[in-house]
């Protein structure tokens, strides 16, 4: 049994992919699912379709590697972070579709714990900020709208988890209820420091402790596989939220390393060690990784619209076919328009906070077209992941090591990278492996199966691919940048 299967549950879609021992891909398989708007700003998922995914790319992945189950030591399961659902604990059964970490349905409640004082309690307790993004109002909202909800919930019969702890439950058949401390510590319910759920949030929002599951390490039992599903019980030994397991995946284990996510929205992690860092500059201290009951702890910074800037130019404006058409059309963009995106499509995160704040285009003339556009929707992910770099130094100081580590789907285009370190004025290292989240749940599922070794070690087999170096200006770096500045101010003014 030398294979691990990784699980790796997106927002747009569910991949599977089979390790062998050295950690190579032997195998995958990846299954997209609809995105559910109900109303401006609301984003949800049918909890049928992440598992039908979940349970269809696993089988594939196995059977395209021609291996049995017999083969696979252990499972390791990453996740879309903050998604939150809940489910009846005697028939399994969700009492309303995933809320997804996108959705701000639940912004006037924020509003609210702000305007009577509460973030800053919050953000001691939690290193977050109040803000939609996280499950607790999620969990508030759906106890309060779902008829008979809250009767339930205090009777002890509904479960609240994000999509790991969902999967865990349904790929154990109900014999498990449990989440890691990664996923735990982006609820809004737990405290990063004493490394518990905090009894005085779960009341501030009315969510009864019932309903939580149990927090336990990154690499640890979480129960084994009903038989049923790959043809014998298969320990699951790994979990981590898709970010922290990216940067476990990049072997980011060293203080001032940090790296880059560019999936549907782009998540940048620092890691800081064993100190908790409070940021000055809102920005969050979460835990990167948790092993042998003592957590890293990192800052990390959120953007909502990354890789869904690219959906947009296909699904939306029709413009592009395929997602790898935006590179040769921003090409071609002529360099003498400054057409501005700010892609605030479900507001504006880290370091602004502002979920009210919807998209804007600047600078478009008579003569812009899609290539302006295709340049734009690029330039803004390199943009925004400044922003984030620039809070990121500020709160960590000069130890923060000056290379970022980019991993995730956009991490392919090279007119993306070349920009992202024009633009940071810093290198960007692109890693063989970009597939770092599965990889990262891959090997901390190996880890606790006995059979990758330890962080260290597996550090030592990071392999760069291509290091982009920056080539821009200085006069012309600054001078976008504060362009971009602008665009923000006003998008943030409208």
């Amino acid at each position: 049994m030398t294979h691990i299967l990784a699980i790796d549950q997106g927002t747009t879609s569910s991949r599977a992919i089979l390790f062998d021992g050295s950690l190579r891909v032997v195998a995958s398989a990846q299954e997209e699912f609809a995105q559910h708007y109900p109303a401006p700003g609301w984003v949800e998922h049918d909890p049928s379709d992440l598992w039908s995914t979940v349970a269809g790319t696993a089988r594939a992945a196995i059977e395209k590697a021609g291996i049995g189950a017999d083969d696979i030591a252990a499972i390791g399961i990453t996740n879309q972070r903050e998604t939150t659902l809940i489910w009846d604990r005697d028939t399994g059964q969700p009492i309303h579709n995933a809320i997804v970490w996108q959705d701000r349905r639940t912004a006037d409640t924020c509003d609210a714990l702000r305007d009577a004082g509460h973030e800053p309690m919050i953000t001691a307790r939690t290193g977050l900020l109040l803000d939609p993004y996280f499950s607790g109002t999620k969990v508030k909202w759906l106890l309060d709208h779902v008829p008979g909800a809250r009767e339930r919930a205090a009777q002890g019969g509904l479960a609240f988890g994000t999509v790991d702890c969902f999967l865990i439950w349904k790929l154990t058949g109900g014999r498990v209820h449990a989440t890691d401390a990664t996923n735990a510590a982006r609820t809004m319910l737990y405290n990063i420091a004493d490394g518990c759920w905090d009894a005085d949030l779960c009341a501030l929002l009315d969510v009864p402790m019932a309903i939580l599951p149990d927090v336990r390490d990154c690499a640890a039992d979480f129960g084994v596989t009903r038989a049923d599903l790959f043809g014998r019980e298969i320990p699951i030994c790994g979990v981590a939220g898709d970010q922290q397991a990216a940067t476990v995946g990049q072997a980011c284990f060293q203080p001032g390393m940090m790296k880059s996510t560019y999936g549907t929205g782009c998540f940048a992690l620092l890691n800081t060690g064993t100190d908790r860092v409070p940021s000055k500059n809102r920005l969050l201290t979460t835990i990167a990784y948790q092993l042998n009951g003592k957590p890293t702890y990192a800052l990390e910074g959120s953007i909502f619209i990354a890789g869904a800037v690219v959906q947009w130019l296909r699904d939306g404006l029709k413009i592009i076919r395929e997602a790898r058409e935006t590179q040769p059309l921003a090409e071609q963009a002529d360099p003498a328009q400054e057409v501005v995106l700010v892609p605030a499509f479900t507001g504006l995160g880290a370091p602004y906070w502002r979920p009210e704040c919807r998209g804007a285009i600047y600078g478009l003339t008579r003569n812009s077209g899609p290539a302006e556009l295709a340049r734009a929707a690029l330039e803004s992910v390199g943009y925004q992941t400044r922003d984030l770099l620039e809070a990121m130094r500020a709160d960590w100081g000069a130890q923060a090591d000056g290379v970022l580590r980019v991993d995730g789907g956009m991490a392919a285009s090279d007119w993306a990278m070349q920009f992202l370190a024009d633009i940071l004025g810093a290198p960007v290292d692109r890693p063989v492996v970009t597939e770092t989240t599965a990889l990262g749940a891959a090997y901390l599922a190996g880890l606790q199966a006995g059979i990758y070794p330890a962080p260290e070690d597996f550090a030592k087999g990071w392999a760069l691919e291509r290091r982009f170096a920056p080539a821009m200006d200085v006069a012309v770096r600054d001078g976008k940048y504060a362009r971009w500045g602008r665009a923000v101010a006003a998008t943030m003014n409208v």
